[in-house]
């Protein structure tokens, strides 16, 4: 059964409701979406959208483990192509069709908020980041299947900029997280800093203890957004600066928690739009240089390559992709934001 109807990205008009839930889920994911091209962009949202469908479906949910299998009962639906009479549904059904992505990578998804639901702990930076690979990790690479890069070595850097992201959250929500009973940070890091976990869960402070073990995760994730450029040099032109611009505001947003001294827990770090405008010029000038060959990947996330290659092995050598000239970006780029804020004057 065809998911196509008639829409060249494939979502229908369920994009709305799945826009709704972008724009009310990550802001930061929102601004780094309008570089994206159209083609991609509602892909993407769609995509998101379904993500988050699960995760608060789970997350909210008395019985987490009923609605765990709930969830896994719409997935079975959409991959056989009658999804659920709802938006997220019907509009990642569509991009799971034409993007060929393979079960194993929402599956993966859907463990990592497995793990959530039974209040795992991680102790060592190797096992938060398997956890990091399955709810952050994969939808990098489902990302670059949208943009239709398949092969293993972009795919590698796309799951380590999950990775990346998902340590700066974890890093950012300290507070919040424990406030709902949740610690995500390396259990032996925070021995060496002199942490008793559960003493401190229950009355959580911040103090200076804090500090190191705060940084080395940003540190950690400053080193996979470093390596992530690289894979992002081997996108489509058109996707490099939306992919840019969500690696930078991920990084501000550490840098926003290194601002705070590293007080993730009585303060939340947060980017202003001022900070998240001004990073446009990177996220060009970035998007227009070339970075190299791509080197080694975190052992943490090969699964999810390994489930790409299973599926389909690619079979078009990497090249390098063409450069287009700095005033044809930038035009093409002044006209798409023109219609953007034509759009959203005719919806005011």
């Amino acid at each position: 059964m065809s998911m196509n109807c008639g829409d060249p990205t494939g979502c229908g008009g369920d994009l709305p409701a799945c826009r709704e839930l972008l724009y009310g889920g990550s802001k930061s994911f929102h601004a780094a979406s309008l570089l994206l091209p159209a083609t991609l962009r509602d892909p993407a949202t769609a995509l998101y959208a379904f993500c988050r469908v699960a995760d608060d479906a789970i997350d909210g949910a008395g019985d987490s483990t009923a609605a765990l299998e709930w969830i896994r009962r719409r997935l079975d639906l959409i991959y056989s192509g009658r999804p659920e009479d709802r938006a997220a549904d019907r509009a990642f059904a569509a991009v799971v069709e034409r993007h060929d992505i393979p079960r194993a990578l929402p599956e993966a998804l859907l463990e990592g908020f497995a793990w959530d639901a039974e209040g795992r702990r991680y102790a060592t930076i190797q096992d938060l980041q398997c956890y990091a690979a399955r709810v952050a990790g994969s939808v990098g690479v489902m990302m670059s299947l949208l943009m239709g890069q398949r092969d293993p070595r972009v795919l590698a850097r796309a799951s380590e900029l999950g990775v990346a992201m998902q340590l700066t959250n974890i890093a950012r929500d300290v507070g919040e997280d424990a406030r709902a009973g949740r610690l995500y940070v390396p259990g032996d890091w925070l021995r060496e800093a002199g942490i008793e976990a559960e003493a401190w869960l229950e009355r959580p402070r911040f103090d200076a203890r804090w500090q190191q073990p705060l940084e080395r995760l940003l540190q950690q994730a400053d080193l996979l957004y470093a390596r992530a450029a690289e894979g992002i040099a081997w996108l489509p032109w058109r996707c490099r600066a939306g992919m840019h611009a969500a690696r930078l505001l991920y990084a501000q947003i550490g840098a926003a928690v290194r601002e705070n001294g590293c007080d993730s827990i009585s303060v939340r770090a947060r980017v202003s739009l001022g900070r998240k405008l001004a990073l446009l010029p990177e996220a060009l000038a970035s998007a227009l240089q070339w970075r190299g060959a791509l080197t080694g990947q975190l052992v943490e996330t090969r699964f999810l390559v390994d489930a790409v290659i299973a599926h389909r092995a690619p079979s078009v050598p990497l090249k390098a992709p063409p450069v287009p000239s700095r005033a044809e970006w930038l035009l093409q780029l002044f006209e798409r934001l023109e219609r953007e804020q034509l759009a959203t004057r005719g919806s005011d």
